[in-house]
């Protein structure tokens, strides 16, 4: 399997934390030597082991913005 080249350009925050240490980030991340994009992923506390993520490009971000920014979080169930 090819190594997996990444930076982490910018973190932006941390939206949750579990009990193993591993936190749910969001930062701005290279990958392969790439532009960076805006990306959601877990992290181990040495930022060297990840899981499963979701990356998004600018435009990605502005419409995903504008979508949350219309939600009535009150009215919807969830956990």
């Amino acid at each position: 399997m090819a190594e997996i080249v990444f930076n982490i350009e910018k973190k932006l925050g941390t939206l949750s934390e579990n009990k193993k240490g591993w936190a749910k980030e969001v930062n701005c991340v290279s990958w392969n030597n790439r532009k960076a994009k805006l990306d959601i992923r877990e992290w181990d506390e040495n930022h060297e082991k990840m899981g499963k993520g979701i990356t998004f490009s600018r435009e990605e971000i502005i419409k995903l913005k504008e979508i949350l920014n219309e939600i009535d979080i009150e009215n919807i169930d969830i956990g």
